[in-house]
């Protein structure tokens, strides 16, 4: 079932949010750069395995904050690590450019998870201290480039709910002022799942 006319959590208020300064990057340098990133993230930025995020859509200036992160030990990662070693913030911002040029592909949402993850991503739940996820990355879930929020649409539920996973046991500290680690350590299994179900099937 597609929840496209359902709106609104990928990577949540800041999966690894925090302003960064722009560069522009080029989309034709990017896709000469991207040989080595089609492997796990598709041609296209489409990813064919639900644990490796698809890139297609995802803002430039994210992309580029992510691989710093790898490069600089702040997010660790054994495939990507290596791989951003070699990068410059030109290639960076090159290879932000192409993926951002591409068009994510659609995804579904699991029916039975449904009615929840929209409920959490839309209203959040202020029982369990909870927040929209609506409220930083948008009632499409199309982020917020100017803050470096994530696009979150399409991306697999797979994926999102590992990293809402490592946010709540602190093993990913990407987040500034500690966002999203305080979001996921209120939240359930149950409710990072639906969530994150909700988010794949997003359009």
């Amino acid at each position: 079932m597609k929840p496209s006319a359902l709106v609104p959590l990928f990577v949540l208020c800041g999966l690894g949010a925090g302003a960064v300064a722009l560069v522009e990057g080029s989309a034709e340098k990017g896709q000469s750069k991207s040989t080595a990133c089609v492997a796990c993230h598709g041609m296209n930025g489409n990813s064919a395995n639900p644990e490796w995020p698809s890139l297609a859509g995802q803002h430039e200036q994210y992309i580029r904050k992510q691989l710093q992160a790898f490069k600089s030990g702040a997010r660790k990662n054994p495939l990507m690590t290596p791989m951003a070693m070699a990068l410059s913030d030109d290639d960076m911002a090159d290879l932000g450019a192409y993926f951002a040029s591409q068009k994510p592909a659609g995804l579904e949402a699991d029916p039975g998870k449904l009615a929840l993850g929209q409920r959490l991503f839309r209203s959040g739940d202020t029982k369990s201290g909870i927040p929209a996820c609506a409220s930083c990355h948008g009632p499409t879930g199309a982020g917020n480039p100017a803050a470096a929020y994530p696009l979150l649409r399409s991306q697999y539920g797979t994926y999102v709910g590992a990293q809402l996973r490592a946010y709540r046991a602190g093993t990913r500290q990407t987040d500034p002022n500690k966002m999203m680690r305080d979001v996921a350590s209120t939240m359930s299994d149950e409710q990072i799942d639906a969530v994150a179900s909700y988010i794949q099937g997003l359009r």
